[in-house]
Formats: C-alpha cells, structure tokens, sequence
C-alpha cells in the first residue's frame, strides 16, 4: 500500500527503478500502472481508465479479458499447468494443427519457444544447419529481438545492443521508404532498387552460400514502415534463384492484423520458406513459434525440446484466440476499422508540416514526426510531446521508429466503431495541441 498522500503509480515507479536495470525503462514522463483491464480499456491502481491503442506492444490483440481468453485459461490451469514438448498435450498440438494448416507452407512443422525473440532465434538455426552457412541477410531499419543471434539480425541502431556476433549478416534496403535513396521512385522502380541492391550484396559482400534473409512484412519497431505489395515477391525470386531461404517475421503481422490477409507475407504473392509468430497470437500469454517444412525442420537431428514452449496453458490461450479471430470475423474487422481510421486521420494529418507521413496497413498504423518546415530531419522531442497528449486524453500509443519520432497505432482486432472514433478524436486533440506549442 502507498504511505499517505504517495500517489500508488508514483511508489511503484520507485520500486520498479529499484529493482530493474537502467536500461528498461517505463514509457511516459509519469509512468504508468496498469492494473486490470477489459476490451479495449485500462485501468490504473488509481483507477483512471485509458482507451488502449497499443495493447503491451501489439500483444493482447483482441481485447483485455477476452471471456473465451479467460475461461479457456481458467479450465486449462485447473488440470495441469505444465508439461513441455517431452509429454503429449492435447491444446499444443491442437494448436499446432491450425496453425501449420494456416500457414500456407506445405507439410509444415511448428515448434513452438515463449518469445518472438526464441522463434526467430530458432529459425536462424534452422535456416543456418539446413543451407551449412552462418551468412544470412536482413533488412534496414529491421527489428527481431534481443537475444545475442537476434541482435545480430537487428539493423536499428536504438536497439542494437552488442555488434558482436557469430554469424555474418548483411543489410539489404527495404520497407522503410521514406528515408530510403529510392524514395522519390514509384512502387515498381522502388522495388526494383532494393532488388538490385540485394544483387549487389550477393554478388560483392557474400562469400556465395548464402543461409536466408529474414525480414519482417511490414516493421514493426522500425515504425510500421511498409514495402509496396509485391515487394517481397521481387526479393524472393532472387533468392530462390541462389537456393536462399526467406523468413518471414509474423510476430507483428501475424492473425490478420493487417485486415487485407491473415499473413503479412501474403500481400507479396508468395509462400515463405520459415514463417515465425508471437506477441498478439496469444492475446497476453507467453506464446511464439516458428514454422518450416519438415524437410527444414528436421535438418536439426540433435536432441532439443523446449521447456516452456507449447505450454497448456499458453497454448489454450492461443487457441482461444485464434478461434475469435477466425469465428468472429476479426481479421475483417481490422481491415474495415484500419480504412475508417486512415480516412478520419488523413485529412487531419496532411496539411502538418512536421507530420512526414501517415502509413501502414489495417490496425497497424503510424504517423512519423519531423522538425516543422516540411523537411525531414525527425523530432523525437516533439512525438514524446504527442504522446504524452494523448495520455493526458487517456489514450495509448506507442513511440517506434530508428529515431523515436513514430508514433504506432494498434488497437484492438474487435476494435468498436465507437472506441476507434474515442481514440482518433483523442489523438486529433493531441495533435493540435502540439501544434500550438
């Protein structure tokens, strides 16, 4: 309990700093508590109540407490909680049926880890032991985890934590188009330069064998930055050419989120050859995977299980979740509340000089924040300012971007008309609040 007149999020932010390392870091100038929640909304230990427009970085994707969620969890923890991939669970193979029949790879395998992190980690490691290469190529401005080999694949310099690293990574030019030397080209030539970039690597940089590229279909810490559609066809032909596989990072994308498909890799008229998922599939627990052919898969013939991954529990959340997004129609409804947001915020936007660019793709949207006077020179300051207006409207967002001037939009996949309408309307004020100042 706080001591008298301590506000409770204020002593829990002095707990949080005493026992966390510097470099985690809450998200507002006043940190925020968040201690239940239902749908769409939050609720402080203060008992203040936000419009959710991020969901703990694109993780609970359909709604706070969803009852399905909730009932499935509360069943499933009243059996067993925990088993691993040594014993047979009925929900993690259930589960695993559905998504490797989703996937759109044929004879798929799925191995399920705790982390979008630990399944692009495995991927690697699965692309590296089937190819007997540890070059693998990845694109600017990409994000995919904090772990040592993810780090590695990571060409973001705010999140770059070490450059150190075992294998031999080559960056390629990709989505993130507004800061790109091909930015003044339209979709097929924009396209074309990154694929003749992609060219030059392997004809000059690489020693010849090639493991995989992995890229993410539209990037998420990168700021929402997204390619034209058929972009990655363009770069798949290349690879397929040399016998390079291609990993699709889904752990943002993943279960319709974009509206127009339930994949993001789909938007480019291929299949992927590893597929990795996490983050919102499970709508808050911890739940990731990677799936590949088991021609792929099965390149790895020591022993390995995962302690963690595919856990009951988790996985009859994942169920739960994937049977709501699939049943009530949300994939549908990302695509009808994401048209209905761009519509309302574009005609808002546009005419701002420091706002660069609205982008994005169903409920996955972004605003990039530049110094005023139509330039591109990007202002963290000024989308620090922008969120915290929205906070002080009770509306969360996210900050993203390679320099902390993005501000991401995420809401909810069973997003209302009415809670969608609250949050732009919120987020208009704060934009023209910070017009002012």
């Amino acid at each position: 309990m706080a001591a008298h007149g301590v506000r409770p999020d204020s002593e829990l932010f002095d707990r949080y700093r005493a026992t966390m390392p510097s470099f985690v870091s809450p998200l507002y100038d006043e940190p925020l508590s968040i201690e239940r929640g239902e749908g769409s909304y939050v609720w402080t230990l203060e008992n203040e109540r936000y419009l959710d427009f991020f969901g703990g970085v694109l993780t609970t994707m359909i709604g706070h407490s969803h009852p399905d969620v909730v009932a499935a969890v509360q069943e499933q923890a009243a059996k067993v909680m925990h088993t691993s991939t040594l014993y047979l669970s009925e929900p993690m193979i259930e589960l695993a049926e559905k998504i490797t029949s989703l996937s759109g790879i044929p004879d798929a395998r799925v191995f399920f880890t705790t982390s979008g992190t630990e399944a692009n980690d495995t991927a690697l490691l699965l692309a590296t032991a089937y190819r007997k290469s540890n070059q693998i190529l990845a694109m600017r401005n990409s994000y995919h985890g904090r772990s040592f080999s993810a780090q590695a694949i990571t060409s973001h310099r705010s999140w770059s934590s070490t450059s150190l690293s075992g294998l031999d990574v080559h960056f390629v030019q990709g989505p993130y188009r507004l800061r790109s030397p091909f930015r003044d080209l339209d979709d097929p030539a924009f396209t074309q330069g990154c694929v003749d970039d992609l060219k030059q690597i392997l004809e000059m940089v690489s020693a010849g064998s090639v493991a995989a590229l992995i890229a993410e279909p539209i990037q998420g810490v990168g700021g929402f930055a997204t390619p034209p559609d058929g972009f990655y066809g363009a770069i798949k032909k290349e690879l397929d050419a040399r016998d390079i596989l291609f990993i699709s990072d889904e752990v943002q994308t993943g279960f319709g989120r974009t509206g127009e498909r339930f994949w993001g890799y789909e938007a480019h008229g291929i299949v992927p050859d590893i597929l990795t998922f996490a983050k919102g599939v499970g709508n808050g627990t911890s739940l990731a995977g990677v799936v590949a052919s088991a021609e792929i898969m099965d390149s790895i013939d020591a022993i390995s299980f995962s302690t963690f991954g595919g856990n009951p529990v988790s996985a009859a959340a994942g169920l739960a979740t994937l049977n709501a997004v699939l049943d009530e129609g949300m994939q549908a409804n990302a695509l009808r509340m994401g048209e209905r947001l761009v519509a309302n915020l574009r005609p808002v936007v546009e005419p701002i000089d420091w706002i660069a660019e609205l982008r994005g793709k169903g409920l996955m949207q972004a605003i990039e924040i530049v110094h005023r006077g139509g330039g591109m020179e990007p202002d963290p300051k000024r989308a620090t300012a922008l969120l915290e207006a929205c906070k002080r409207r009770r509306l969360l967002v996210g900050k993203g971007g390679l320099f902390g001037n993005v501000i991401r939009m995420a809401p909810m996949l069973n997003v209302t008309e009415a809670e969608l309408d609250e949050g732009v309307d919120a987020l208009v004020e704060a934009i023209r609040e910070v017009a002012l100042s």
